[in-house]
C-alpha cells in the first residue's frame, strides 16, 4: 500500500520546507491509499469506513480545494450534495472540513440528486461541485464525485492533480499558515432551482403547463436522493403518482429496489393499471422504465425513442446518438437502418459526454439508464429523462408498450458480474493470458454473429462479462465459459 504523507508541524507538506509561514496546528493523520489509481470512472468509490473514511475525505477535500482554487479565475464556493446513505453525512462533513481548511466556502445542499449538484455548480459562481454517493451500489459503499465549474465531471487532469497531491506531490502549491478560512453554509433551498429548471424544460418543450395531464405513473425512488423531488415534479406537470420506497433510508438504499431491481416496479405498474413506471438509482442520475405490461425499458430503448423525437423536431445534429460498447446490436442496426449515425464510447457517462462534445451529438447515454441530453443539461439526469420519456409517450397518443413494439428487437445478451476483491488483479485483468485466449476463441467462433465485452467495473469490485449473439444458445455457452475462466484465474 502507498501511504499519503502526514502533515508535519513546522514544515510545508510531506516534510518539504516552505518559505511561507508553517502550519502549526494538529498533525494530519496518514491515510493508506491503494497502489492503483484512486479515481475511477465515477470518482472515488469504495466501502465506507474502509477506503472511504473521514481522514481520507478530509485530505481529499483539502487538496481538491487547492487544485480547484489554483485553476479558478475567481474564487467561489464549492457545492456539496449527498444521497441518503448512513455514511454520506460523515463523508460530506469531513470533505467540507478539508475544503474550508483550504480557504474554500462550502455550500452544502444536503439530500439531492447528482444532477442537482451539477446544475447548481454550473448555474452559480461555484468553482466546483461534489456529490457524496455510490450511485446504484449497496448501502455499505459510498463515493466522492467531483464536478468542474461548468457542471461536467471534473477533468482527468485535475483529478490527477488531486491524487498526486494526496500522494505527496504538492510542490505546485504555496502552503503554510492560512490567513483565510472557508465557511460551511447549509443551503438546502438551492435545490428548488434545479427542480424548477427540470419542470420548466418540459413545459417549454411541449408548450403546456400540464404535459403529463391524465397519466398514471409509478415511481420507485430506491430510498434515495430522488424521494423529495421526483413525486412533486411529476404531480406539478399533471400526472397521478404512485410511489414506492419513497423516503430516505440509508439502510435500504438500492436494496432489492430501484433501477437495478425492476420486479417490484413492474408488479406495481400492473397492479395499479398505470401507464408506465420509472425506477431511479440511489443518486437519481440514471433511470429505467417499465411499460404497462411490466416489460423493462432500458437505456437503449430510451435513447431510441428520445432520439426519434428529437430527430423529428430537427434537434438531433447529424442524426447522431452516442451509446457505449454495452449497447445492444439490435439498437445499433435499427438506428442505422433509418439513416441515423451510431457512435460507441467506452462505458462511463464521462466518456459518453466527451464523445458527444467531440462529435457534436446532443443525445447519448448508457444501457444502464445514464442518459445525457445536452439540450437540457450537462450530465446524466434520471428525473429529467423520466419526465421527457413520459411526455413523449403522452404526446404520441399510444402506449409505451406500443412504442416499444415499433422500435427494435434486441439481440440476446447476457451480462454477468464476477466478484474479484483483489483490486490490482481486477484492474489488470487484461494481463491474464487464460482469459485472453478464451475471449479470442469466443470472438473467432462467433464471428459476425456476436460480440464479447469483458471489463473491470469502475464502480464495483467486479469483472463484467457480456456476451451478445444471434442465438441464446451461443450467448449462454460463451458467457458461462468466460465467467468460469475469470473465476478460476482472477477471483480464486
Amino acid at each position: 500500500m502507498v501511504v499519503s504523507p502526514a502533515r508535519i508541524p513546522g514544515t510545508g507538506i510531506s516534510g518539504i520546507a516552505s518559505a511561507a509561514p508553517t502550519y502549526t496546528g494538529s498533525a494530519w493523520g496518514a491515510v493508506s491509499l491503494p497502489e492503483s489509481r484512486l479515481f475511477g470512472t465515477d470518482g472515488i468509490r469504495g466501502r465506507a469506513g474502509d477506503l472511504l473514511n473521514a481522514p481520507l475525505a478530509l485530505q481529499v477535500g483539502y487538496w481538491a480545494g487547492h487544485v480547484l482554487r489554483a485553476n479558478a479565475a475567481d474564487l467561489g464556493p464549492v457545492v456539496i450534495g449527498q444521497d441518503s446513505r448512513n455514511s454520506s453525512s460523515m463523508l460530506a462533513m469531513a470533505l467540507s472540513a478539508g475544503l474550508t481548511a483550504a480557504g474554500i466556502e462550502v455550500w452544502n445542499i444536503g439530500l439531492c440528486p447528482t444532477p442537482g449538484v451539477a446544475h447548481l455548480t454550473s448555474a452559480t459562481a461555484a468553482i466546483g461541485g461534489v456529490m457524496i454517493s455510490a450511485s446504484h451500489n449497496p448501502p455499505e459503499d459510498n463515493g466522492i464525485k467531483f464536478f468542474g465549474s461548468n457542471g461536467s465531471k471534473l477533468s482527468l487532469d485535475l483529478q490527477d492533480d488531486i491524487e498526486a497531491a494526496l500522494r505527496g506531490n504538492a510542490n505546485q502549491f504555496e502552503l503554510g499558515m492560512s490567513t483565510q478560512w472557508g465557511a460551511h453554509c447549509y443551503r438546502p433551498e438551492l435545490i428548488a432551482h434545479y427542480q424548477q429548471l427540470v419542470q420548466d424544460s418540459l413545459k417549454a418543450e411541449h408548450q403546456t403547463d400540464l404535459p403529463l395531464q391524465g397519466m398514471r405513473v409509478v415511481l420507485d425512488l430506491a430510498w434515495g436522493a430522488a424521494v423529495e423531488l421526483a413525486p412533486p415534479a411529476f404531480r406539478a406537470l399533471g400526472a397521478e403518482v404512485i410511489c414506492l420506497h419513497d423516503r430516505p433510508d440509508g439502510d435500504r438504499i438500492n436494496v432489492n429496489c430501484g433501477s437495478t431491481h425492476l420486479g417490484t416496479l413492474a408488479r406495481a405498474v400492473k397492479e395499479h393499471q398505470a401507464d408506465l413506471g420509472f425506477a431511479f438509482d440511489g443518486d437519481a442520475d440514471r433511470v429505467l422504465a417499465v411499460d404497462a405490461q411490466g416489460r423493462p425499458v432500458d437505456g437503449d430503448y430510451i435513447l431510441y425513442l428520445w432520439g426519434q423525437t428529437l430527430r423529428q423536431a430537427g434537434k438531433l445534429p447529424g442524426d447522431t446518438i452516442v451509446a457505449t460498447v454495452m449497447s445492444n446490436l439490435g439498437f445499433e442496426r435499427a438506428w442505422e437502418q433509418q439513416g441515423g449515425r451510431f457512435i460507441r464510447a467506452s462505458v462511463g457517462d464521462q466518456y459518453v459526454h466527451a464523445e458527444m462534445l467531440r462529435s457534436g451529438a446532443m443525445l447519448g447515454g448508457e444501457q444502464s439508464g445514464h442518459i445525457l441530453c445536452r439540450h437540457y443539461g450537462v450530465t446524466g439526469d434520471g428525473l429529467m429523462t423520466a419526465l421527457h420519456v413520459a411526455a413523449i409517450v403522452q404526446q404520441s397518443g399510444v402506449s409505451l408498450a406500443e412504442l416499444m413494439n415499433q422500435s427494435f428487437q434486441t439481440y440476446p445478451q447476457l451480462l454477468r458480474n464476477v466478484r474479484v476483491e483483489d483490486r490490482t488483479r481486477r484492474l489488470r485483468w487484461q494481463e491474464c493470458e487464460a482469459l485472453q485466449r478464451a475471449i479470442a476463441q469466443a470472438e473467432t467462433e462467433m464471428g459476425d454473429r456476436g460480440r464479447v465485452l469483458v471489463r473491470a467495473s469502475g464502480t464495483e469490485p467486479v469483472i463484467r462479462v457480456m456476451v451478445e449473439a444471434a442465438t441464446a444458445e451461443l450467448v449462454t455457452y460463451w458467457t458461462e465459459t468466460l465467467v468460469a475462466t475469470v473465476q478460476s484465474h482472477l477471483a480464486a
